[in-house]
């Protein structure tokens, strides 16, 4: 996998943070830096942290699907992507105020990343150098993380929805890449 392929992957998993990051930032009376870059740090942490736990789970189970591996990975990555899709059809705004404590910051970075858990388990079928994968993860989710604060604080919740269904437009897509690579159609 690719840098650019990696790197499309953590723009479609970072939409979930970057959505609950506008929300953050439509809370704010007036932008507070320090405190979305502390949003950011969460985010990208703990969307960098999830594939690791992931692809040790997906390494535990490989000679047991590794004939099927392909169809795992665009199975997860529709699934994720779809639901994305799904849920940006909802309109309703969860989690919008400003509190950034340790634990409501805990549990959103956890409940945004958990797509990133599952990509994780794809990644150790697809052999990709993780390091560099999860590295690249964590900057893009931190950079839109932080850019949704301001984007949020400065036009409101205009682009939440539409962010959530690019981003699983962005996953669905890969994972039906993944698929025709693997039956040698693409």
């Amino acid at each position: 996998m690719r840098i650019l392929e990696i790197s499309l992957i953590g723009i479609g998993l970072a939409m979930d943070a970057f959505a609950v990051a506008v929300c953050k930032g439509l809370s704010m009376k007036k932008l507070d830096w320090k405190k979305a870059i502390i949003i950011a740090l969460y985010f990208g942490i703990f969307q960098a942290i999830m594939p690791v736990v992931g692809y040790f789970l997906g390494s535990a189970f490989q000679s047991f699907v590794d004939s099927i591996d392909h169809w795992i990975a665009f199975i997860l990555l529709v699934i994720i992507g779809g639901n994305m899709i799904k849920e940006s059809f909802g309109g309703e705004s969860e989690n919008c105020n400003e509190d950034i404590d340790f634990k409501t910051m805990v549990l959103l970075a956890i409940a945004t990343s958990i797509d990133a858990l599952a990509v994780g388990v794809t990644f150790a079928f697809l052999k990709i150098n993780l390091l560099l994968a999860v590295t690249l993860i964590g900057i893009i989710t931190f950079a839109i993380s932080l850019l949704g604060v301001k984007i949020g604080n400065q036009f409101g919740s205009k682009y939440e929805n539409k962010a959530e269904l690019m981003g699983g437009v962005i996953l669905l897509l890969m994972g039906v890449k993944i698929l025709l690579e693997h039956l040698e159609i693409f």
